[in-house]
């Protein structure tokens, strides 16, 4: 059960509580995936192979991290439109310090692929994603200061999608299926059955 409390950090307590609290399954003495395990399963497996395949090429190639590929991608965010709360962060404190952030993003993304992919600490990976998703979102995506509500979820959706994503891994069970957890998990319990 979700307790919440009021105080400054109500956010990063119900995200702390979210991540320990065991995944809900449609039965708990349900032993076998149902369809919708699987079908988040894939979702997982996806969206990980797509972080496998970005990461791959930052941190194997050396265009991203060494030849100025990070700097391209903030400077263009910051020409593009990035939100106006985050030009001084962009500006200040990240284009600083290119190399080490584009080192983070890259092993990050190669780290969430890896996550996802063999269903290992998706929840702490998808906390991740979604912070990541959400930094890309407000680096990227802003349509201007006169745009209507629907013109701010249009120019998101390229990040909003990934972040819904994560957000679906968080508070859902999508290691339940296809997944090195679910080994595990299994392999526990039939040692248990037969001690």
């Amino acid at each position: 059960m979700l307790v919440m409390h009021s105080q400054p950090s109500l956010a990063i307590e119900l995200v702390e509580q979210l991540i320990e609290q065991p995944p809900a399954t449609s039965s708990p003495t349900d032993a076998v995936p149902g369809r919708n395990d699987r079908a988040v399963a894939v979702l997982r497996i996806a969206v990980g192979v797509l972080f496998l395949v970005f990461g791959e090429y930052k941190v194997f190639g050396t265009e991203f991290v060494f030849g100025g590929g990070f700097q391209g991608w903030i400077q263009r965010f910051l020409i593009e439109g990035a939100y106006p709360f985050m030009v001084p962060v962009l500006r200040g404190f990240v284009l600083p310090h290119a190399h080490l952030f584009a080192l983070l993003v890259a092993y990050g993304e190669l780290a969430l692929g890896v996550s996802l992919v063999l269903g290992v600490w998706v929840r702490p990976a998808s906390l991740c994603g979604l912070v990541y998703m959400l930094a890309l979102l407000f680096s990227a995506n802003y349509p201007g200061p006169d745009a209507v509500l629907w013109h701010y979820l249009g120019a998101a959706l390229e990040h909003l999608v990934l972040a819904l994503c994560f957000v679906a891994f968080l508070v859902g069970a999508p290691e339940r299926a296809w997944s090195v957890s679910a080994i595990w998990r299994d392999r526990l319990a039939s040692a248990r059955l037969t001690a």
